[in-house]
């Protein structure tokens, strides 16, 4: 009887383990909680060949140093910004934020333009595991007449910065603008022949002086 008994204890006890629901455990009691990482590149064009038709060809780097290429003032200048989900969940409403350095004005890219800030913002939506997506923009470095008089080579950092309300990453591009050497006039040096002119002008000028004199006498 004892045996049925045990028996049957048993068989119920194994019978409500297994109709149990099972929860998933996080923290000190269980697996952790998965977490949410983000990844951002940020890097500028470099200027390489210029097509027949003119079209200038890029290739993207992550810095131009002072010993590499220099732009011209007005001239373009193109960002590429990768952004890649490195986390093993989904993330959602990803910011982006690009900061404008001074020498260079936003012309075209995703987002808008705060000048007061001289930031542009934009929401680049959903990630998948492991996506990225890739945004461009288009700026314009400043006139020569609007860069400091009394520099003629400038640097400029631009950075960006890709966030959720869980994890961000930020990166930044360099690049150098030179400003173009005016022309500067030169007064002719006095030669062989400009001598010559000075004289016979000069003698020239003795001549009417002495005709003057005799009309006086």
């Amino acid at each position: 009887m004892k045996k049925l008994f045990a028996a049957t204890f048993l068989t119920s006890v194994f019978f409500l383990l297994s109709s149990a629901p099972s929860f998933a455990q996080y923290g000190q009691y269980g697996q952790p909680a998965p977490v949410e990482s983000i990844l951002v590149d940020k890097q500028v064009s470099k200027p390489i060949t210029k097509t027949k038709g003119g079209t200038t060809q890029y290739e993207y780097v992550d810095n131009l140093t002072p010993s590499d290429v220099r732009f011209q003032p007005g001239m373009d200048i193109y960002f590429k910004v990768r952004v890649k989900n490195t986390s093993s969940i989904t993330l959602n409403n990803v910011m982006v934020t690009d900061k404008v350095p001074w020498y260079l004005e936003p012309i075209e890219g995703p987002g808008s333009y705060d000048a007061t800030n001289r930031a542009i913002s934009f929401n680049a939506g959903s990630f998948k595991p492991e996506e990225e997506k890739i945004f461009y923009f288009k700026m314009q470095w400043f006139a020569q007449d609007k860069l400091p008089a009394d520099r003629g080579l400038m640097c400029a950092s631009n950075y960006v910065r890709a966030y959720t309300n869980n994890t961000s990453d930020d990166d930044t591009a360099q690049a150098c603008v030179e400003k173009q050497v005016l022309a500067v006039k030169v007064a002719p040096k006095a030669g062989p022949e400009m001598n010559i002119l000075l004289l016979a002008g000069e003698l020239g000028m003795l001549g009417v002086g002495l005709k003057l004199k005799k009309k006086a006498e």
